[in-house]
Parts: structure tokens; sequence; C-alpha cells
């Protein structure tokens, strides 16, 4: 039996600021509760003890309990009290594939229970409509972003990128849609784009639609080989380099200053329009300066939210080269999707100015972190690269393993992983990509790693494949 004297002694912990105080109340509660300090079947303190504790009033108290039931994890009844609902790890069942597998394939930021997000998202968007321009957000919006929109997306990228022209800088629905745009309307020649020669999925499939050619470049954990990328200058005169400077996807690389300083001579020397995909880029904790500040009158940068809040804000800043180049992109954007959702693109501003998003990257980075160290742990001996703040793992097969066969093998042991060949532009390296955020929990992380472990270890013997 639950001993209730145990319960009485739970210490509320520091709630953490720059939110409203019945959210930061609640996801103190959720955080003790996913920690295991309050256990399933728990007698939580009685709201008034609560009130008096955190030195509130009762109806804040009474909005942090409401947020906590909403999530399943409280229930209440009238004269016995409040208690942690068991048991806690239905949560993550309800978000698993029905299939049995566990995912290690989707590259997305991890989402904290702490950091509430679905919350944060329905009081964000209550409290934007309840404005008085609320209704704003229910209406077109100009093809490059209005003027507050571009404001915010200013004030995000100023710690990296510096002091921006807003002539030069747009708002679009992702970074996807972003680089489709820079590709089809602001590079005229239609000439071929040299990348690292393995890089982001969404480039090869833009390549292929509009009928480019890419041309991959060695790369090392450093990132792009400067001399491979002057090499193929001479050689086939790419009209851009696409990279993605800050955690590399796939191969978590970091461009190191003198090699990015190297690129943007050889790219000067060769008229080379740059794209700095810098979807990672609000992710390290020391970041090196982005091409758009070394070289901002070659370099096309695009900022997205997904990686370091959530993939739900489709919402990506982008700085052009020149006004000419913005007005491109904003012609393209107009012809073909019209404009950035406005009204999570609202949410992302109110985000911005309020500190919110700063606090989502902070959580995100903290849970990366934090399963990173997890990972490191449990595939020690294995060969992979890693950032310390990454969603994921550039992993190098062993000869006993061929990429294709370690595929199907980790499929059958009930593991989604992604294979180098979805990444490579020429012949795929032995490789794989591993990513940390999909998993609902650390718990469900450390399964699925340990799993691979024994299928990276042949540890496992796996009946043939159902054909």
């Amino acid at each position: 039996m639950q001993d209730k004297n145990k319960n009485r002694e739970w210490t509320p912990p520091p709630v953490v600021d720059g939110m409203p105080k019945y959210l930061a109340i609640a996801q103190a509660l959720i955080a003790d509760i996913h920690a295991g300090r309050l256990a399933p079947g728990a007698r939580l303190p009685a709201q008034r003890d609560l009130a008096k504790a955190f030195q509130v009033d009762l109806t804040t108290i009474t909005r942090a309990f409401n947020e906590v039931r909403r999530q399943g994890l409280v229930e209440g009844h009238t004269k016995r009290g409040s208690f942690v609902r068991a048991p806690v790890k239905e949560r993550y069942a309800a978000s698993a594939d029905p299939a049995g597998i566990v995912d290690l394939s989707m590259n997305m930021p991890p989402q904290p229970a702490g950091a509430l997000l679905r919350e944060r998202i329905r009081d964000g968007l209550d409290a934007l409509l309840a404005s008085p321009f609320g209704l704003l957000q229910l209406q077109y919006h100009s093809s490059m972003g209005v003027a507050a929109d571009r404001l915010a997306g200013a004030q995000f990228l100023q710690g990296r990128v510096g002091t921006l022209e807003l002539d030069r800088l747009l708002v679009t629905s992702g970074a996807q849609a972003a680089l489709s745009g820079i590709l089809s309307a602001a590079l005229p020649r239609v000439g071929p784009i040299a990348c690292a020669a393995v890089t982001y999925p969404g480039l090869l499939a833009l390549a292929q639609r509009q009928g480019r050619t890419l041309i991959g470049l060695a790369y090392d954990a450093q990132g792009i080989v400067p001399a491979a990328f002057e090499e193929s200058c001479a050689a086939h005169r790419p009209e851009a380099l696409y990279l993605i400077p800050h955690i590399d996807n796939p191969t978590t690389a970091t461009l190191p200053a003198a090699r990015r300083d190297d690129i943007v001579r050889i790219a000067r020397r060769f008229d080379v329009t740059l794209i700095e995909d810098d979807a990672y880029g609000a992710l390290p904790l020391d970041p090196v300066t982005p091409f758009a500040a070394l070289a901002p009158d070659i370099t096309w940068h695009i900022a997205t939210l997904a990686k370091c809040a959530t993939p739900a804000l489709r919402v990506a800043y982008v700085v052009a080269p020149q006004v000419e180049g913005a007005l491109q992109l904003a012609g393209d954007i107009r012809a073909t999707h019209l404009m950035a959702p406005p009204l999570m693109t609202g949410l992302a501003t109110r985000w911005i100015q309020d500190g919110t998003l700063t606090a989502l990257t902070e959580a995100v980075r903290a849970e990366s972190a934090s399963r990173q160290q997890l990972a490191a742990r449990v595939l020690s001996g294995f060969d992979f690269w890693a950032h310390p703040q990454g969603h994921h793992l550039w992993l190098h097969l062993s000869p006993d393993w061929q990429t294709k066969d370690f595929g199907q093998a980790a499929r059958q042991a009930g593991l989604s992983v992604v294979t180098s060949g979805a990444f490579a532009v020429g012949a795929p390296p032995n490789a794989l990509r591993i990513s940390l955020g999909a998993s609902a929990s650390q718990p469900a992380l450390e399964q699925g790693l340990k799993l691979l472990a024994h299928v990276l270890a042949g540890a496992m013997q796996l009946p043939p494949a159902i054909v």
C-alpha cells in the first residue's frame, strides 16, 4: 500500500521563469512524475498547501493541475485528493508504431514532456487570436511575409547572422519550400550543384525533379573538404554549393571556421553561389560564424524552426544575397504556394518576442544532449560520428555488414533506420543515420539502441524475411 505520509514529504522544485506561473508549476509537476520522484498512485499535496509553497493564489494551482490532468498524468477524487495516474508508461505506448517498430529513422527534435509543447501551442494560439490584431492571422499575407513576422525573423537570426536588411528577408513555409524556390527562381543557369557526397534527401528530390546534376564532394568528420570543392569548381563549374554548416544531416559534421574561410575564397574565385541550410544552427552551444555573415553577398541562408522547436511550425526564414533575389523568391512563392501559413507564422513571431522559442530550444538542446550521452553509453565500441547537441548519429558499419543487408536485419528486429542510400549522390558508403528524437522517452530510446547494438554485433539470429 502507498505510504501517504511519504507523499506529503514531496517538495515542489523551483519552476522555470519566463512563462505563465500555472504552466511553470505544471511543468515542474510533470517533470517529477516522469523522473519517478512521484510514483504512480502517489497522493499529491493539497492544492492549498501547494499555493502556499509556490506563493501563488489557489486558482493558479488549480489551472496547473488541470494542465497535468489533460495529459492523463493526474486523477482527482473529491474527498481523497489528487493522485498520480498509473501506469504513466501508457502515454508512450500510444505513440508507438502499430507494428511494434522502434523509430530511429525520423530526424525530428525530441519533445521533452516538461517543455509543455502542446499546451504552449494551444495557449499561444488562443492569445494570438484574442489579441487586437488576431483576425489578421486569418487573412492572406504577402508572399515575402508581413513586416512584423520579418522583424521577428531578423530578431531570431541576429545573434548568428547580425543585423539584416528587411528587404532581403523572407518568411517561407518551411526550409524545403525555401530550397525549392531558391533552386527554381534564383539560380538562372540550371547548372550543376555541388554538395557533400551524402546530403539532405530533400535536395536529392529537388535536383531530380528539376533535372539538375549534383556533384558529390569528399567529406570527413569536419564536413566538406575544401580541396574537393576547388577541384569540382575547376572541372564542372557548379552554379551553387549546398551546405548544412552545423550538425550536418546526415554526417553530424560542423564545418570549422578555417574551412568556411577556404570555401568562401573558392566560391568567390569561381563565382559560385552558396546555399546555407542552417536547420540546426540554433542548437550548438558554440556555433561557428555562418556563411551569411562571412559572405552575405553570395549566400542564401535558410533557418527553419522545425529542428530547434517542432516540425509543427512550418516556418523558415530566408536571407537573400540581394534584394533582387528576395523578390525573385517571393515571385516563386506566390506562384507555387502563395505564402507561409499565417497562423503558424504569427505563433512563431509571438514565441520569438516573448522568449518561448528560446525556452523551447533550450529544452530541445538539453534533451538532445542527454540522449546523445545515452547513445554514447549504449553504443560504446561502435564507430559513429555525433554532435553533443544534435538529434542524430552517423554510424559506420563494420565490413561484416553491407548496408542493404543491415537495413533488412534491423527491420526484422523491429527497428526503423535510414541507410546511406537515402543520402548518397553516388555510391553509398557503408553507413546509416540513427535519429534519437522520435522516441517518446529516453527509456524507449534506450530499448531501441540496445536492440540496435545487438543487431550490429550480430548477436541476434534473425529468421529469413517472408517474401
